[in-house]
């Protein structure tokens, strides 16, 4: 179960990271970011005070899962060889 209300979610197999609210009961998708400053704009959008502090700080409103915060490119695979 999370508790922070700013998911960044573990990094997509193309690269990159959804970023959702927590707002309500509800979860709204923002957007899918490939640097910090995208998830800064997300928020800055949807109307987050202080997004900058937040996301480049050590915010415990901003929840960074499954992969290491601030990283963005997924791990090449093994099995990508041609």
């Amino acid at each position: 179960m999370h508790h922070a209300p700013i998911l960044v979610h573990g990094i997509s197999p193309a690269g990159g990271r959804r970023v959702s609210l927590r707002a309500e009961g509800r979860d709204t998708v923002l957007g899918l970011a490939r640097s910090d400053a995208d998830v800064i704009e997300f928020l800055r959008t949807a109307g987050v005070p202080d997004p900058d502090e937040m996301v480049l700080g050590d915010s415990p409103l901003v929840e960074w899962m499954v992969d290491d915060p601030h990283a963005y490119e997924a791990e090449p695979s093994d099995t990508d060889i041609p």
